[in-house]
């Protein structure tokens, strides 16, 4: 039927029933019978009109739609009538679904969207693994040596291409300051295995990758745009990059920023490495890229890259350091990292919010069409269907969804701006953004939390359940006892999905306090770190090294205030810098295949007491012995306990094979650890004033104000060279800080998760208690009439209300189990099952939960007994 002759057709459905009504009462009149007694005889005699409108109505074809736009109307103003219910219950919903949509965005557009690169599940990382026999599979950086037998050899790849992150300082120009930034070097095909080519200029050639080529250099998008002005003239000029010139060849895509979010720039590697770290088997530094040829699969490609490994490993059986196999994983997971867990349990704990959301909210429409029993039980025995009233509780939870997701939307986008904003160094991070997946996804749980709600709201009031109420009305009780069973039903649900939250964030949040107060072997109070490196360029021999940090050393030492200053290459805390093979000379030779590697830092005398680190045995480096003369090495304890077992360390002597040089032992000093979490390692310390290392970190230690010397000490590096830039200006405190950010922001998100879940559950319990007062208001004033003190009622309430809760508790404790273990990989020094989380989510729960019920069990004991009697 076309919708402009609805109208008429309604009126003259509307005439014809009523001639037929007034033609039925004649014939009654006409019978004997008076005209009131009449009337009533037709309609016995006709039926029902409404009923029989419906029954018209439902053969002509845009009923059902008019039926509907019907019962949206009503249901749009039943829900304007209960502002209070309805704003709630938007509210509710507008948060499980907001955060859903966040979660899912990030989730999506970090670790299920495709990379932007062509055919990008044939790419795949490659990495060495295997020193010994058993070793476990591990994801090992490649030599390059076994780079290029893998290039050379293999039969499964299209192509292999190197990659490396680097830093590097860009000189200052046109009044600009010079600075450091992140970058990365790569081999000359790495482009073109990916698939990708320069938005301006163009891509390096074989002829820009070899040591004898002129320096060529690739911008990203976003520093062009910063330090250049976005001026394509860039393209073909020199800039200064570690003091050595580069011609600018190209400008990268915005999107492009491979390998992560913070490289900036990018040199070929074979021109940038020295000879010996691209030919050696057992020099490990380098990311390999492959792209498997069409139809080989990556257990393929990864077995044939095993057996080229075997051979290179056996043709080398004197080299301890060559690995003798190899693995893969697809490229997306390495360009993850380990973010992959905690974004599924984040993703996890969303999902527990929002069914904790739609319980409440299913917990509101039952308890609305418990006060709607009388209305709906009338409407029933009139001859309304109980699929037409179900659809009405359907229709209005839908409406509710429909707002709360629009809401949500809203607060998703405000969630993933500040997500975008805080999390720069997310792997990703530029691909996360609502698209049309996203908003499919948001249709789609918005119906599934109407259909939900909706549903249980309309079993609560189908079938014998409505008609039941007019008997229930009659004994002034306002909902049936199945009602009541049912809330509390979906209370405990609520309960032990809030207990899981609260499980695993309390044992996050135990973790991370006991990550950020780890001993990491030094002070970190009151102590400045700030990174420098001195350009090859400018610093190329031994003694220019050794003079600069001596120089600037002793300047900073002279500043009033500082207590001690040192300079190491990487402090404790940040992170792993790498290792050497060596031999110790007055051991017997090892055998074939066997060999001892330990992580080497460089540090100057007093870097160890100006850090605190104890100086257990013998002492520090000689001041007098510099350049080929510093000979001496500083071993720390566990280098002593693995190496050195039940021996005197100082005065044995090592060999560093990549030094060249034989060292003696002079001192043995604490652990520290390189990474926040990981085990101390064993440790060489050589001499700063040997003059073999470019780069490090300056720290400086003060009583007070600490980070007030950053300028001073950074006008003291420019003084002394003004194109060499300062980075990563951090207290001790603030760098450790930076190294835990991710347990931090991990345990924070699901902290706010479940203290979100614990409110909801708090209303939810809050509200099922007022309606159980309310439903037992008779009976309260009658057992107070009769004696019974207020005390023993308003218990009896609360005991009540306690049972869902407790129960609610068990269920989440037994489900937490598995839970913890789940999240035992992200955990630190603590167990899945630590009694102490157990013990205080449980006290805080059931605290919570006595609350939200003691305080209407209160307002219902305190009733006047007259006045609830007169309720009947």
């Amino acid at each position: 039927m076309r919708w402009w002759r609805i109208t008429k057709r309604e009126a003259d459905l509307d005439r014809e029933l009523g001639s037929d009504l007034e033609l039925e009462e004649e014939e009654q009149r006409e019978g004997g019978i008076s005209a009131e007694e009449a009337r009533y005889a037709a309609l016995r005699a006709f039926g029902n009109p409404a009923l029989i409108r419906e029954q018209t109505r439902a053969v002509w074809s845009w009923n059902w739609l008019e039926s509907l736009a019907r019962d949206l109307g009503f249901s749009l103003r039943t829900l304007r009538r209960t502002p209070g219910f309805t704003t709630i219950a938007i509210l509710v919903m507008a948060l499980g679904i907001g955060a859903n949509i966040a979660l899912f965005t990030v989730v999506r557009g970090v670790l299920l969207k495709p990379l932007p690169f062509q055919d990008p599940d044939r790419l795949v990382m490659l990495y060495e693994w295997g020193l010994h026999e058993n070793d476990a599979q591990g994801y090992n950086t490649v030599s390059g040596g076994m780079y290029a037998e893998w290039k050379k050899q293999n039969q499964s790849f299209n192509s292999l291409a190197l990659v490396r992150g680097s830093r590097v300082g860009l000189s200052g120009s046109g009044g600009q300051l010079p600075e450091k930034l992140n970058s990365a070097e790569f081999s000359w095909d790495l482009l073109r295995t990916l698939g990708v080519q320069p938005a301006l200029g163009r891509d390096f050639v074989q002829a820009d990758d070899s040591p004898a080529a002129s320096a060529t250099v690739l911008l990203s998008w976003g520093l062009w745009k910063r330090r250049f002005g976005g001026d394509p003239a860039i393209l073909n000029q020199t800039i200064y990059v570690d003091a050595q010139p580069y011609s600018v060849i190209g400008i990268m895509p915005e999107w492009f920023d491979f390998p992560d979010s913070s490289t900036q720039l990018w040199t070929s590697v074979y021109h940038d490495r020295h000879e010996e770290q691209m030919t050696s088997f057992s020099i490990h530094l380098l990311d390999v890229v492959g792209r498997l040829k069409p139809g080989v699969s990556a257990v393929q490609g990864t077995a044939d890259l095993r057996l080229i490994s075997s051979r290179i490993h056996d043709a080398h059986l004197n080299d301890p350091f060559v690995f003798r196999s190899a693995s893969s994983r697809p490229l997306l997971d390495h360009l993850v990292g380990d973010i992959k867990k905690p974004l599924y349990m984040l993703l996890g704990a969303t999902s527990c919010l929002l069914l904790i959301a739609c319980l409440n909210v299913a917990n509101l429409l039952v308890a609305r069409a418990a006060a709607r029993g009388k209305e709906l039980a009338i409407r029933t025995a009139l001859g309304g269907g109980r699929l037409r009233l179900m659809r009405e509780r359907l229709l209005e939870s839908l409406l509710l969804s429909s707002a709360g997701g629009a809401l949500g939307r809203l607060l998703a986008f405000a969630a993933l701006a500040w997500l975008t904003r805080t999390r720069q160094d997310m792997s990703r991070v530029e691909s996360i953004h609502i698209d049309g997946v996203v908003a499919v996804f948001t249709a789609g749980i918005i119906v599934l939390c109407a259909l939900f709600s909706g549903f249980i709201a309309a079993f609560s009031a189908s079938g014998k359940r409505i008609l039941g109420s007019l008997q229930e009305a009659s004994r002034s009780v306002s909902g049936g006892i199945a009602r009541a069973t049912l809330r509390k039903g979906l209370l405990t649900i609520e309960v032990g999905l809030t207990v899981v939250l609260l499980i695993g964030a309390g044992l996050l949040l135990k973790s991370y306090e006991r990550l950020r107060s780890a001993d990491i072997g030094c002070i970190t109070q009151n102590v400045l770190t700030m990174h420098l490196g001195l350009p090859d360029a400018r610093y190329a021999t031994p003694a220019q090294r050794a003079n600069f940090f001596d120089t600037l050393l002793a300047r900073v030492r002279a500043l009033p205030g500082v207590d001690a200053a040192g300079f190491v290459t990487v402090a404790p805390g940040q992170g792993y810098w790498g290792d050497w093979g060596f031999t110790i000379v007055e051991h017997p030779p090892l055998a074939q295949g066997s060999g001892l590697s330990a992580n080497k830092l460089w540090a100057d005398p007093k870097y160890f007491a100006t850090m605190g680190i104890p100086l257990l045995r013998g002492g520090t480096f000689g001041f007098g012995k510099r350049l080929d003369a510093a000979n001496e090495v500083i071993i720390n304890q566990s280098f002593t306990n693995q190496y050195f077992p039940g021996e005197d360390p100082v005065g044995k002597h090592i060999n560093a094979l990549l030094r060249h040089q034989i060292a003696e032992v002079v001192g043995v000093v604490g652990d520290t650890r390189s990474e926040i979490g990981e085990n101390p390692q064993p440790m060489m310390y050589f001499p700063l004033d040997a003059g073999v290392e470019t780069v490090g970190t300056l720290v400086i230690r003060c009583s007070l104000g600490v980070e007030s010397y950053a300028l001073p000490v950074e006008r003291i590096v420019a003084q002394m060279d003004s194109d060499l830039p300062v980075s990563d200006v951090l207290t001790m405190n603030q760098l450790l800080g930076k190294h835990t950010f991710d347990q931090s922001f991990n345990a924070t998100l699901l902290t706010a998760f479940a203290t979100l879940s614990l409110l909801l559950a708090a209303i939810g319990l809050f509200g099922v208690m007022s309606y159980i007062a309310g439903q037992r208001t008779t009976e309260i004033g009658i057992r107070i009439a009769l004696g019974a003190r207020r005390e023993q009622v308003m218990w009896k309430m609360v005991m009540d209300g306690m049972g869902p809760a407790v129960l609610g508790l068990l269920v989440g404790l037994a489900a937490s189990l598995e839970v913890g273990r789940l999240m035992r990989d992200l955990l630190y020094e603590i167990k899945p099952l630590d009694p102490t989380v157990f013990a205080v989510v449980a006290a805080v729960l059931l605290a919570v939960a006595s609350f939200a019920c003691f305080v209407p069990a209160r307002r219902a004991s305190r009733l006047d007994p007259m006045q609830a009697l007169r309720t009947e």
